[in-house]
């Protein structure tokens, strides 16, 4: 007679890409919760749920051998189910079926009801806002948005995220009140394009108005802004930036390149000039703005003339915060029909000259800040040091401040002002003094 096993499965949910990702993860981990499911994160576990990233070519490879991995665990049964999630599995599906057939099964970035069927779990609709969180304990993504109405030629996260949805105003405040109930004190908005919040559901462009209630939420004491687009920036943001003391002085906005020739190609709806002229208008609305921008060298029909265009402009601007990326020609996006003649040697030293001058910016800048004081918190602690931030820094991103731990202690989670002693091209070195 069978003897029906007894074993309860720990479900691992392992997570690439970015903080969209993140937050997905921390969704479905929510819902397994509530179903009294044991879940980690990047943990051991028998049953694993693999959140995928599919944007670019380098985040597609990570994804593939992620999952190229967790199938050989299961062949040496090491692990007893593989579930594949996300982006990769949202545009690749048909083509994953066939190639890695020994995944259990595969799930769309809108199927999250499917998954949590597959994993013995009901969908709870009354967990608006409610996530088990895998930050640290003091920030969290919000979520503001989910997809894109943009048309941007290189582009294909339309294709895998869908058109844009907002989320309505009174959702996101009941999320960040329950945040701010379980400790978190930053709040990260995220979005494919913040800039759009709100013209499906309020026919206007909202993010002001959602600002001015989060600032409200108690336990709240700072929100960051990540991912605006540039074209029709609602302005209003600015003077809540400005006024609200909650709101982090900090934008991150990818501008992508400068080039009218190489912006009209990638269907960026702006100019050189338009989008001079709208940086100009930040630092003179919030002089203290720190301002994060991303790159992509290398776009097809990008010419000397135009990688040098963009230097020069590089080293106008003085951004606080720089990426840089090489162009990766992306099946059925618009640029996919022009042809990728940059070559692959090309895109990296076009990328290593941006960063080059980024650094020497980033360390100028720096300098500047020795002998001051700012209010950061400290995210954790690593090795001999506590890592803080100020206001002008995300996570995993920007500067962040290193304290000695074997001189001082700080609390991880609480903020702390530190006087800047010494700084180099990304990291600044401090003590902590009373106000």
């Amino acid at each position: 007679m069978r003897t029906k096993s007894l074993k309860k499965n720990k479900i691992n949910v392992v997570t690439l890409g970015c903080s969209k990702n993140i937050y997905d993860s921390e969704v479905l981990m929510g819902q397994l919760k509530a179903n009294n499911k044991e879940v980690v994160h990047e943990q051991e576990g028998n049953v694993v749920v693999i959140n995928t990233c599919g944007f670019i070519d380098n985040a597609k490879e990570q994804s593939v051998n992620t999952i190229l991995d967790f199938v050989q665990r299961k062949q040496e049964g090491l692990v007893d189910k593989v579930f594949v999630t996300g982006c990769l599995s949202e545009r690749y599906k048909p083509d994953l079926q066939t190639e890695i057939p020994d995944v259990d099964q595969y799930f769309g970035t809108t199927e999250l009801p499917s998954l949590l069927k597959a994993l013995g779990a009901d969908y709870k609709h009354e967990l608006i806002g409610e996530r088990l969180t895998t930050t640290p304990k003091n920030y969290a993504f919000l979520k503001i948005a989910e997809g894109c109405d943009r048309p941007c030629s290189f582009c294909a996260i339309p294709l895998m995220r869908g058109g844009h949805k907002s989320t309505p105003i009174e959702n996101l405040k009941k999320e960040a009140e329950n945040l701010a109930k379980e400790g978190v004190k930053e709040l990260i908005l995220i979005a494919q394009d913040l800039t759009y919040y709100g013209l499906d559901l309020y026919k206007k462009r909202a993010l002001a108005d959602l600002l001015k209630e989060l600032v409200k939420v108690e336990g709240i004491e700072w929100i960051r802004l990540h991912y605006a687009f540039p074209t029709g920036f609602p302005l209003d943001v600015l003077e809540v930036i400005k006024n609200e003391p909650k709101v982090c002085n900090y934008l991150d906005i990818p501008l992508q390149h400068i080039s009218d020739d190489l912006l009209k190609s990638m269907r960026r709806g702006t100019t050189h000039k338009k989008t001079t002229d709208l940086i100009y208008k930040f630092r003179e609305i919030v002089p203290e703005m720190a301002i994060r921008t991303t790159l992509i060298v290398g776009y097809p029909g990008e010419t000397e003339a135009h990688f040098q265009e963009l230097k020069e402009w590089v080293k106008e601007m003085r951004f606080e915060r720089l990426g840089c990326f090489t162009y990766s020609h992306e099946e059925n996006t618009h640029a996919y029909n022009l042809d990728d003649d940059v070559p692959e040697e090309v895109k990296q030293e076009r990328a290593n000259e941006i960063m080059e001058i980024q650094s020497q910016i980033s360390w100028e800048l720096n300098q500047q800040k020795i002998g001051k004081t700012f209010k950061c918190v400290i995210d954790r602690k690593e090795g001999n040091y506590f890592v803080g931030r100020t206001e002008y820094d995300s996570p995993d991103v920007d500067n962040e401040v290193l304290i000695d731990a074997e001189k001082f202690y700080l609390k991880t989670g609480e903020f702390a002002n530190i006087k800047i002693n010494e700084a180099a091209d990304f990291d600044l070195y401090g003590e902590p003094v009373t106000a």
